[in-house]
């Protein structure tokens, strides 16, 4: 059965003109830096928030640390979003990585729900810390599809 290339399923992650375009531009350095320093900002913020919710102790440097990862969250969701346009001419949600877009922006809607709240003021610490915990929560899942998507990339760019 005939298929219609606009319908066929993507079989690579990357064609050989993707894959050269990703391993000549500066984004994926700069991706390659910002994500394990978002995964870093993420575990310093989680002990803190735990910290708060166990011992009470800490709100502020919770606060902040959540604060701190929301702007990195940020910071690679627009230089990601450059990344795709010079890899595959899609500023967002191009088919190779259209899921992992959408959970992004469920990151991003919690983070920034969180930073909504205490702006507000009118939820409490209790409140903001788990908006917070959702969405690291969240942002877990999207980390694992982009790390199963890299997987799947050095798999494919392996010598035969």
């Amino acid at each position: 059965m005939n298929v219609p290339s606009r319908t066929r399923r993507r079989t690579r992650l990357y064609t050989p003109e993707e894959r050269a375009r990703r391993d000549a531009s500066i984004w994926t350095l700069v991706q390659g830096v910002l994500a394990p320093l978002q995964f870093l900002v993420f575990l310093v913020s989680l002990a803190l928030v735990s910290r708060y919710l166990v011992t009470g102790i800490g709100y502020e440097a919770a606060t902040l640390s959540i604060i701190v990862k929301t702007c990195v969250l940020l910071a690679i969701m627009v230089t990601g979003s450059i990344w795709e346009k010079v890899v595959f001419d899609h500023w967002l949600f191009a088919p190779a990585f259209f899921w992992e877009d959408v959970v992004s922006f469920g990151v991003i809607a919690l983070h920034l729900a969180y930073v909504w709240m205490l702006i507000d003021g009118g939820f409490g610490p209790r409140a903001e810390m788990a908006c917070a915990l959702a969405a690291y929560a969240a942002y877990v899942v999207n980390a694992g599809q982009f790390i199963w998507k890299l997987r799947m990339a050095r798999l494919e760019g392996a010598p035969a």
